[in-house]
């Protein structure tokens, strides 16, 4: 085993192969930027990127991140797969100062629009969470059983979902 490896760092070709072996640390920045809506260093958004110094497992599965604080001073990351890990990343301009005031409150009557490439489907809803314009809050629409999605508060009563 040491001898290939030997043999790959002389060749330079470990490079890649390692790097494999921790998480995206930028795909973390990326993650926390589109949950908050707002920028790296901005108000609202991730006060400084992910310490480069960290050697997270790869997560395999996409990332789970929700609201942390009484505040939402910071953003949980969460890698939800067996042996996964969990990251707080504090939030630039947290606090009440820098809050903004709630467009949607929890248990609001909401209109939940998914919109795609060309089309744009909406339905009643009910805010899970309370939430700034920007802010992405907890929905579910009006349907028995219908799950619970993550949407965009675009302004008050409406929130969006964008597909890929």
């Amino acid at each position: 085993m040491i001898r290939p490896l030997a043999t790959l760092l002389a060749l330079g070709l470990a490079a890649p192969v390692l790097a494999q072996a921790t998480a995206d640390l930028d795909g973390v920045d990326r993650a926390v930027a589109q949950f908050t809506g707002a920028p790296l260093g901005q108000p609202g958004g991730a006060a400084m990127p992910t310490d480069r110094r960290l050697r997270l497992a790869p997560c395999r599965v996409p990332l789970a991140l929700s609201w942390h604080g009484l505040r939402r001073e910071s953003v949980e990351v969460l890698c939800p797969m067996p042996g996964g890990w969990r990251l707080y990343v504090p939030l630039a301009g947290a606090g009440p100062a820098a809050r903004q005031s709630d467009a949607i409150t929890r248990g609001d009557a909401v209109t939940v629009t998914v919109m795609g490439q060309g089309f744009a489907v909406s339905q009643s809803g009910e805010a899970l969470e309370s939430g700034p314009v920007g802010a992405w809050i907890k929905v579910r629409t009006v349907n028995a059983g219908a799950p619970v999605l993550r949407g965009k508060v675009l302004r008050p009563g409406a929130v969006g979902i964008d597909l890929p």
